[in-house]
């Protein structure tokens, strides 16, 4: 049967004006969402789906929600896709398009969406058992409005792994066949088939290598070129639920070679590279069947999900982002910055300078800034954003231990838990004389781009009201600003 229920008219209608809503960025209608699953782009539309439960603004029984995007930027609600059946809880995964209709479920004109997940058994974990989550498939022969469960699920039986999930699938031309990246337990195991129904195991990765500060989880596996160049790498991506460079949640990610059965890491075991230094990106994978790698996180961590001060709504997702890898001086680097259809927000902008007090309106911002180290002395210097309350968010550079950070303390509510009001840092890894920095603010986040996108952290927070003026400010010292513009943004909704 194909299951297809409606979003309430409430949904429908929102107007997404609550206090704290994001103005820019994907959040759902209403109730609980987390990780992001399935971004497939097909015949003009991006699809995010994501974990979602519809019954409650805490983690629960997890369901597919759905969104489409003709532009990245602005979203339409669609129905729930997947629900939880007798085999378990709908996880996280991925959707692909079987174009060669390899798995035999096309029936028609349009091709089918096919969509690889984990299904979780809640009784067989309460049950102690070990062997609770297992893979699935579903399909979507209408452009992915509705969607049926394949008769003979799951397509991978568990190993008595207590954590074997989140599987990330794609077709290598190459070798003819599509390859599935699975995170399992404290490592990644490869899977191989030709029809998304049978599938091989065909190697592992990462037992003692990276980041083990919590199981791994949403793993992503892609080919990048290098630079603008003809040398190509694999990049892999794994999220830990604990245990990030600032606490908590993050995303780190590997280098290297793949060779169709496993993953070959270019940087010694030690070497721990993250996607994001902020507290708030995690779980985020790329889109499928597009040619450039499109990133989305969820914009919160485990630490405190589950208690931030939202009331109808919690969660929202990054702005979508375009990884790049480039050759520095440590080796290969991912960098990120964000999609260029951002550019399309703008309304407005006006110039800034480091003039003492200048202070600027604004309601919702994108802010870009270069800094001459060469002609600056100042010990520290940054962006600051502040309400009438004196609430306020920082964004700024430390001189003596050349590094980033985002100051968070006095941003507004944090007493949900004892783990938000922090100060977050990066190092900065550019040695160009020429500091930049690419701010985005929304009513309840901040994401920062240094260095062209050779550094991206990401905070969230709660002022109890918007913030509406900005500054630069400088300490001890003077800074040389080769160039700054802040622009006023459009909501999205």
């Amino acid at each position: 049967m194909i299951l297809q229920i409606a979003v309430s008219t409430l949904a429908q209608q929102k107007s997404y004006t609550e206090k704290y809503r994001p103005q820019f960025h994907f959040s759902p209608p209403a109730n609980w969402m987390n990780d992001p699953n399935g971004m497939v782009y097909y015949k003009g539309e991006y699809h995010l789906f994501y974990q979602y439960y519809p019954d409650s603004t805490v983690w629960g029984p997890m369901h597919w929600g759905h969104a489409i995007s003709k532009n990245l930027t602005h979203w339409e609600n669609l129905p729930v896709a997947l629900y939880p059946d007798s085999m378990g809880d709908i996880f996280s995964g991925s959707v692909v398009v079987d174009y060669n209709n390899t798995a035999g479920l096309q029936h028609g004109a349009e091709k089918a969406l096919v969509a690889i997940f984990t299904q979780h058994n809640m009784a067989m974990e309460k049950a102690g058992k070990n062997n609770f989550q297992t893979q699935g498939i579903a399909y979507s022969t209408d452009k992915g409005r509705s969607w049926k469960k394949y008769s003979q699920n799951p397509v991978i039986k568990n190993p008595d792994a207590k954590d074997f999930r989140d599987p990330k699938v794609s077709w290598l031309e190459k070798y003819k066949k599509w390859v599935m990246t699975l995170a399992v337990g404290n490592e990644i195991h490869f899977y191989a088939s030709k029809n998304l129904k049978d599938w091989s195991f065909s190697g592992r990765f990462g037992l003692d290598e990276g980041s083990h500060g919590g199981v791994w989880e949403c793993p992503d596996l892609m080919e990048m070129k290098v630079g603008n160049g003809k040398e190509s790498k694999w990049v892999l991506l794994v999220s830990i639920g604990s245990g990030a460079t600032n606490g908590g949640s993050g995303t780190q990610y590997f280098v290297g070679d793949f060779n169709g059965n496993t993953f070959k890491n270019d940087n010694s075991k030690q070497t721990i590279l993250w996607v994001d230094y902020g507290c708030d990106n995690y779980a985020g994978v790329t889109w499928s069947n597009t040619n450039r790698h499109l990133f989305l996180g969820w914009m919160s961590n485990w630490q405190y999900a589950q208690t931030v001060p939202t009331k109808n709504w919690r969660s929202a997702m990054t702005i979508p982002r375009e990884l790049a890898l480039k050759k520095t001086n440590d080796g290969v680097r991912l960098f990120s910055t964000a999609v260029k259809e951002m550019e399309s927000l703008r309304k407005s902008s006006v110039p800034v300078n480091v003039q003492q007090n200048k202070a600027y309106p604004f309601s919702l911002g994108e802010l870009t800034i270069t800094i001459d180290l060469t002609q600056s002395n100042a010990e520290e210097f940054g962006v600051e954003f502040r309400n009438a309350l004196d609430e306020k968010i920082k964004v700024g550079y430390l001189k003596f231990s050349n590094q980033f950070y985002i100051d968070r303390t006095r941003s507004g509510e944090t007493n949900f838990s004892d783990k938000f009001p922090a100060i977050h840092y990066a190092p900065r890894l550019s040695k160009d004389p020429q500091l930049s920095m690419h701010v985005f603010i929304d009513h309840a986040s901040v994401e920062l781009f240094a260095d062209k996108g050779s550094v991206a952290m990401t905070d969230i927070f709660f002022p109890n009201q918007n913030y509406n003026q900005f500054q630069l400010f400088t300490t001890t010292g003077k800074v040389k600003l080769i160039s700054g513009k802040l622009f006023e943004l459009k909501s999205i909704w």
